[in-house]
């Protein structure tokens, strides 16, 4: 991968019905009206804005949760470093959002019934260890 190559990533960003580290569950149906009003979704490095590096053209939910399909841009502030820990094999998925609707869960965390997504991170180290990288290619 060099720095003038777009690279095309895929993989789910969230999980529906399955416990965070902090133990908040997403539901299914969570992201519907915040996806139904966005055309493209940042995609940052550690849900730091000033490391833009590159878009999510698509999201959406299935049956299994938030799946997301973007690429790096090799114009981006952050994509050369965005690639770099892609080689380095980072490959978690975290959401930036804003809960609308929610419910406390018994022994702490929150059920996640609606959602305003604002981005979505490449991360390390993702609070849903499951949320993943499925596929990259340069």
């Amino acid at each position: 991968m060099t720095s003038a190559e777009p690279v095309a990533i895929e993989g789910y960003a969230s999980l529906f019905g399955l416990s965070d580290l902090a133990g908040d569950v997403v539901f299914a149906g969570a992201f519907q009206e915040s996806l139904a009003r966005k055309q493209t979704l940042p995609l940052l490095l550690d849900h730091d804005p000033r490391l833009v590096a590159g878009r999510w053209i698509e999201a959406a939910e299935d049956s299994r949760g938030l799946y997301v399909r973007g690429e790096i841009d090799a114009g981006a502030r952050a994509a050369s470093l965005a690639q770099r820990r892609l080689r380095e094999g980072v490959d978690g998925l975290s959401i930036g959002f804003v809960a609308k609707a929610q419910s406390k869960r018994p022994g702490g965390g929150r059920n996640l019934l609606q959602l305003e997504l604002w981005e979505v991170s490449l991360v390390a180290f993702p609070m849903a260890p499951q949320a993943r990288l499925a596929r990259r290619r340069a």
